[in-house]
C-alpha cells in the first residue's frame, strides 16, 4: 500500500509541477496578483507531495519489500540499515526521485525566504522551477519509476552495488545533488530575469547566496567522492579524470566562474549580461553530467544507468531547457546594457581574468570528456582520453589562474595601481620562492611538484596577505586585532577559500612524488618502500554483515620501529557475486602508509604498496575550501536584498 501512496504522491506532483510552471508565469505576464500569488501555495505543495514519495521509497526499502523491482534489484535483508537506506538514491531511479526533491526543496525555499524579492521576479523563479520539475517528473513516471511492482515477489534482494556499500558514498550523492540543483535555482534566476528584461545589482545580491551555496555543497560532493575513490577503490590516486568525475568538475567551473562574475554585478553593476551567460552554463553541465552517467554512452565505474532510451529523454529535456534559455537569452541579451565602467587594471578586470582562464578549463575538460563518443559517431574508432591530456592542457591554464588570484584580491574597484599590488605581496612571493627551492633542491621533487609547492605556498601566503592588508597589520598593528573582529565574514570566507585551494594544491603536488611497489610476499616475508619495511605476518579469514574477507596483516616499520599494522582485505559479497578490494590506509596528515590486497598465489599475498606524501591534504583543503564559502554563506549581506537604486522601479 506504501508504494501505491508514493507512486500517487508522484503523479499529484507532475500536476502540481505543471499548474506551477504555468499559473505565476502568466500571472506575471499579466500583471496578475492573484496569479502570482499561486507560486507560494504551489512550490509547497510540490514539496510536500515529492517528499510523500520519497518517503515512501525510503519505507519500501527500509522494510525490505520485494514487491518493489527497485527493492529487488538494489537492496538484500542481510545488508545493514544505512545501507538499505542508501541503496534507495544509489540507483537511477530513486537518484532521479531525490534530485527531484532537492529542487522542490529549493523551491520552497525560494518561496518561503524570498519575501524580499520583487512578486513578479519570484513569481517567474518559481515559474521556472516548475518547468524543470516537470520535465524530470515525466521522466521519471514514465521511464523510471521506482515503485514498479514485481509478481511473485522474490524471496529476497540482489543487493546493492559494492562498492557503493560505503559510508562515505552514502552521502557523496546528496550533497552533489544539492550543488546540481542549486545551479538549477542560479538558472531560473537567470531566465526570469531575461523575461523580466532586467538584471543589476540587486539580481546579483540574490543569485549570490544560491551560487556559493551550490559550490559549497559541490565542492564537498567532489572531496567525498575523490576521497571514496582513494581509499574504496584501492587505485591508490585522487583523481583519475572519469567521465563521472569530469562531469561533476564541469559545473563546479561554471559554478565558480558564477560566484565571482556575480560579485561584480553586485559591486559594480557590470558583467550582467557574463553573468546570466554563467547561470545558463552551469546549469546546463549539471544536465549534462545527468546525461551522461544515466545514458550509458561513456562508461564508468560511477555510471547510474545504462539505458539508451532514458538518456533520449535526459537529452531531450537538456536540449529544452538549454536551448530555450539560450533563446531568450539572445532576445534579451541587448537589453542588459552594462552601466559600470572600469579599467583593465583592477578588481572587476582580474575577475574577468579569473572567469575566462576558468572557463577556458572547462572547455578542455568538456571537449576531452566527450570527444570519444564524437569519435565514435564520427570515424567509428573507439579510443579513450585520459589523465596525460587532461593534465598536459589544464596546467597551461591552472598556472596563470593560481599566479593571478593572490593579486587579483589586492586590487581595488574600477582602477588600480598593479605595482603597488604586487608590493603587498611581496613576502608571499618570497614564501613561494623559499617553499620551491626547499622541495627542488632539499627534498628532491622533480620540477613539476616542486613548481606545485611553490604555487599552493603562493596561494596560502597571498591569502594570508589579503588579510593582512586588510586589517592593516603592518601599517597600523595595534589596531589589527580589533579591525581582524570587525572584518566581514565574506571577506574572511574568501581567503579561506582561496587559501585552502592552495592547501588542496600542495596534496596534489606531494602525489606527484608518491611511490609504489608490487610484490608477492610469503608470511614473514618482507619488503622495503620509501624508507619503511613492510612485513607480511599472515593471512586470515574474517566475516562481515553480508561479506566474507580475506585479510593480511601487514606491520610497517622504520628503523626496527613498529609504525602501524595494516590489514587490508579482499571482500567477497556473495549475494552480489562480486568482489572488492579494501585498502588499508595508516596517515599521520603528512604522508599515507597504503597497501591493498590482491589474489593469493601459491599461499603468497600479492600486496601495492604506496607511499603517498601529503595525500591527505587534497581532502582537507576541499573541506576548508566549502567551510570558508559557508562562512562567507554566514554573513548577512549575503542573506538581505540590496535597495533597489535611486529612482529604479520595483516591479510589482
Amino acid at each position: 500500500m506504501i508504494p501505491e501512496l508514493g507512486h500517487f504522491a508522484l503523479a499529484l506532483a507532475c500536476v502540481i509541477a505543471v499548474a506551477q510552471s504555468v499559473l505565476p508565469v502568466v500571472g506575471a505576464a499579466r500583471r496578475d496578483a492573484r496569479w502570482m500569488a499561486t507560486a507560494v501555495p504551489l512550490a509547497l505543495g510540490l514539496l510536500l507531495s515529492v517528499g510523500t514519495a520519497f518517503g515512501s521509497l525510503l519505507w519500501a526499502f527500509a522494510v525490505n519489500d520485494t514487491t518493489v523491482a527497485n527493492v529487488v534489484a538494489n537492496s538484500h535483508s542481510a545488508k545493514p540499515l544505512i545501507y538499505k537506506l542508501s541503496g534507495s538514491w544509489g540507483n537511477h531511479e530513486g537518484s532521479m526521485v531525490l534530485w527531484v526533491l532537492i529542487l522542490a526543496l529549493c523551491g520552497a525555499a525560494v518561496a518561503g525566504f524570498g519575501r524580499n524579492l520583487p512578486t513578479a521576479l519570484k513569481a517567474r523563479v518559481i515559474g521556472v522551477l516548475g518547468w524543470i520539475a516537470t520535465g524530470f517528473l515525466l521522466f521519471i513516471v514514465f521511464t523510471s519509476n521506482p515503485f514498479e511492482r514485481v509478481w511473485p515477489p522474490p524471496m529476497d534482494g540482489r543487493g546493492l552495488n559494492p562498492v557503493l556499500q560505503d559510508p562515505g558514498l552514502a552521502m557523496h550523492p546528496p550533497t552533489l545533488y544539492f550543488g546540481y540543483v542549486g545551479y538549477a535555482v542560479t538558472f531560473a534566476f537567470a531566465v526570469a530575469a531575461l523575461l523580466e528584461g532586467r538584471v543589476d545589482a540587486a539580481w546579483g545580491r540574490w543569485v549570490r547566496p544560491w551560487a556559493l551555496g551550490a559550490w559549497c555543497f559541490l565542492t564537498v560532493g567532489i572531496t567525498m567522492g575523490s576521497w571514496w575513490a582513494y581509499y574504496e577503490l584501492g587505485w591508490g590516486g585522487y583523481w583519475f579524470w572519469d567521465p563521472v568525475e569530469n562531469a561533476s568538475l564541469l559545473p563546479w567551473l561554471a559554478g565558480t566562474a558564477l560566484l565571482h562574475s556575480a560579485i561584480v554585478v553586485e559591486k559594480r553593476d557590470t558583467l550582467k549580461i557574463w553573468s546570466v551567460l554563467l547561470a545558463i552554463l552551469a546549469f546546463a553541465m549539471s544536465l549534462l553530467g545527468t546525461f551522461l552517467v544515466r545514458s550509458g554512452v561513456l562508461n564508468s565505474v560511477h555510471a547510474f544507468a545504462n539505458d539508451p532510451a532514458r538518456g533520449v529523454f535526459i537529452l531531450a529535456l537538456l536540449m529544452v531547457y538549454v536551448a530555450g534559455a539560450f533563446a531568450i537569452f539572445a532576445w534579451r541579451a541587448p537589453r542588459l546594457a552594462p552601466t559600470g565602467i572600469f579599467a583593465p587594471i583592477s578588481r572587476e578586470g582580474a575577475l574577468v581574468v579569473n572567469n575566462l582562464l576558468i572557463c577556458s578549463i572547462a572547455a578542455v575538460v568538456l571537449a576531452g570528456t566527450l570527444w570519444p563518443l564524437f569519435a565514435d559517431i564520427l570515424t567509428g574508432a573507439k579510443i579513450s582520453v585520459g589523465p596525460p591530456f587532461f593534465n598536459t592542457a589544464t596546467a597551461p591554464l591552472a598556472i596563470p589562474l593560481v599566479v593571478a588570484m593572490p593579486v587579483g584580491a589586492m586590487l581595488p574597484w574600477k582602477r588600480a595601481d598593479l605595482w603597488a599590488a604586487l608590493q603587498r605581496l611581496w613576502w608571499a612571493a618570497a614564501a613561494a620562492l623559499l617553499i620551491g627551492f626547499l622541495s627542488l633542491a632539499a627534498a628532491g621533487y622533480p620540477v613539476w611538484p616542486a613548481l606545485g609547492m611553490a604555487l599552493a605556498a603562493w596561494l596560502v601566503a597571498g591569502a594570508a596577505a589579503d588579510i593582512a592588508d586588510r586589517i592593516g597589520l603592518l601599517r597600523r598593528p595595534s589596531q589589527a586585532w580589533r579591525r581582524a573582529l570587525s572584518l566581514p565574514r565574506a571577506a574572511w570566507g574568501a581567503a579561506i577559500a582561496h587559501g585552502a585551494l592552495g592547501v588542496s594544491l600542495a596534496g596534489i603536488a606531494g602525489m606527484g612524488v608518491a611511490t609504489d611497489t608490487l610484490v608477492q610476499l610469503n608470511p614473514g616475508q618482507s619488503t622495503r618502500l620509501a624508507g619503511y619495511e613492510w612485513r607480511m605476518d599472515g593471512l586470515s579469514d574474517v566475516t562481515g554483515p553480508n561479506y566474507r574477507a580475506r585479510r593480511a596483516t601487514v606491520t610497517v616499520l622504520r628503523d626496527g620501529a613498529v609504525v602501524t599494522v595494516l590489514r587490508p582485505e579482499r571482500r567477497s559479497f556473495v549475494v552480489d557475486n562480486q568482489t572488492t578490494a579494501e585498502a588499508a590506509i595508516h596517515t599521520n596528515a603528512m604522508r599515507d602508509l597504503y597497501a591493498v590486497l590482491g589474489e593469493e598465489r601459491d599461499g603468497a599475498a600479492v600486496l601495492r604498496l604506496h607511499h603517498n606524501p601529503f595525500a591527505p591534504w587534497i581532502w582537507f583543503g576541499g573541506l576548508i575550501m566549502a567551510f570558508g564559502g559557508m562562512l562567507s554563506l554566514s554573513d548577512r549581506r549575503m542573506r538581505v536584498a540590496a535597495p533597489a537604486p535611486k529612482g529604479a522601479t520595483v516591479p510589482a
